[in-house]
């Protein structure tokens, strides 16, 4: 089963540094299935995230590539996977990023 990989990041990303190589142990991602995330995906479309670098604002996860979450965007985030029992640990992973206000990555498929 495909799998999306989250973490915290302990530093905010730097403009002008892309954040494109593979590194789940560095942000001590979780991993949650695919069918978790796609069954919600089109939810995450009016958030600001931005992918693989803090220079190129988009909205919605980067599926098929990374997206760095800025802490603005964390509580909204959130509001999507509140009550999703499949998604728990996730939860519980950006509600510790809100409280640290800290950047979260995923890595995507």
């Amino acid at each position: 089963m495909a799998k999306h990989e989250f973490g915290i990041m302990q530093n905010p990303p730097k403009s002008g540094k892309r954040y494109d190589k593979y590194e789940p142990q560095k942000y001590n991602c979780i991993s949650v299935d695919d069918d978790y995330i796609e069954a919600i995906l089109s939810d995450f479309d009016n958030i600001d995230f931005y992918w693989h670098s803090i220079d190129v604002p988009e909205k919605g996860l980067c599926y098929c590539g990374i997206t760095l979450i800025p802490p603005t965007s964390v509580q909204a985030f959130i509001s999507v996977i509140d009550g999703n029992k499949h998604l728990s640990e996730l939860r519980s992973l950006m509600q510790k990023a809100l409280d640290e206000n800290k950047w979260v990555i995923h890595y995507g498929l």
